[in-house]
């Protein structure tokens, strides 16, 4: 969004995020682009309904005097600060709360179960919610007053030429926050069983974590370090936009297999990159594979068949299917994604006035 509205002199965007710890950051991305870092103390989040945040907000608003406010993600601030904001707004759908707490049978009171019903309340009070999967479409429509479709663009680095030239290495890239909805440590299981078939690979973890004592973490953690001895898996921590590139560039597949995913960029991104993809037959996965060369899905559980499938691969001089990324830059070029934006707030807009 921002590449492509840096490109238009006649929008004007204001990007606000809060922030626990005071924060020094550009304040003006582009010509027309401003950045708002707010800073929250730690009691005005989640523990309160991020209340202290939809209050900073709202005052920087007042200042800004929007046409329309934009809220990304129902898990955070973003979603409840728009729907307080005092202007028009729609709400973008980053993560399905209430599916993904359903599907790991959220505690009460747990983070899961908060954010589901932090979703519930706020989705029917929005003026209608960007979908960015046909799968989220289906889960939201039900709870919104209007929903539209609209799947995410892709950052222009990644649509650029490639970088790499010559063969790539035999390595898959796994790239995702460090979680059990991301299963990573039982992607290792399936890198130990190649091992033990005598094949010459390598998986590449990339992703955040945010608390290394978290026991799937840590689990993780330990059981990937005689395999990072041995030479076929390695963590290799958050690159930057440009490194994440760099290391899929690098490799010649990629395996994405989630429990649950609204939408998946980081699998248009691999698709970008003319990569091999294995991944589950879930969510938005399933639409963002439809149609691309070399594409592999599987049944939620199906370890086995995914296994034999990497095998298969690997034995085969781990080909790189062509095709892929002239469908992504079809699909999800930013021009493309901030079009379709333009039109919903011009619909929102002009509902309001009539």
């Amino acid at each position: 969004m921002i590449e492509a509205v840096a490109a238009r002199p006649d929008l004007e965007l204001h990007v606000l995020s809060g922030a626990q710890q005071p924060m020094q950051s550009r304040e003006k991305l582009a010509a027309n682009i401003w950045f708002h870092s707010l800073h929250v103390p730690k009691f005005g989040w989640l523990r309160t309904g991020y209340q202290g945040c939809v209050r900073a907000m709202r005052r920087r608003f007042r200042q800004i005097q929007p046409d329309i406010v934009h809220g990304v993600g129902t898990e955070r601030e973003g979603a409840i600060s728009a729907v307080f904001s005092g202007f028009p707004n729609v709400i973008a759908i980053a993560g399905n709360m209430a599916e993904i707490a359903r599907l790991n049978r959220a505690r009460f009171a747990s983070y899961l179960w908060l954010t589901a019903q932090l979703e519930n309340f706020l989705l029917p009070r929005t003026g209608g919610v960007i979908c960015n999967s046909l799968y989220s479409q289906r889960l939201i429509q039900p709870r919104a007053k209007k929903t539209w479709l609209i799947y995410p663009g892709l950052r222009g680095l990644f649509l650029q030429p490639p970088t790499h030239v010559g063969p790539r290495d035999c390595a898959l890239v796994i790239a995702g926050v460090i979680s059990q909805r991301k299963r990573q440590l039982e992607l290792l299981q399936v890198a130990q069983a190649l091992h033990r078939d005598g094949l010459k690979f390598e998986f590449r973890f990339v992703g955040p974590i945010y608390n290394r004592q978290e026991p799937y973490v840590a689990a993780f953690l330990e059981r990937i370090r005689p395999m990072e001895a041995a030479g076929y898996a390695r963590y290799m921590g958050t690159p930057s936009n440009a490194g994440m590139v760099e290391c899929f560039d690098a490799a010649s597949g990629m395996i994405h297999f989630p429990t649950e995913e609204a939408f998946g960029s980081v699998v248009a991104e691999s698709f970008a990159r003319d990569l091999k993809f294995f991944g589950t037959r879930t969510g938005g996965i399933v639409e963002i594979a439809e149609g691309v060369p070399g594409a592999e899905l599987f049944e939620t559980d199906d370890w086995p068949g995914l296994t034999e499938a990497v095998a298969r691969w690997i034995k085969a001089g781990n080909p790189c299917p062509a095709g892929a990324a002239t469908i992504m830059r079809q699909r999800y070029h930013p021009e493309i994604y901030l079009r379709q934006h333009l039109q919903v707030y011009q619909e929102v807009l002009s509902g309001r006035k009539e």
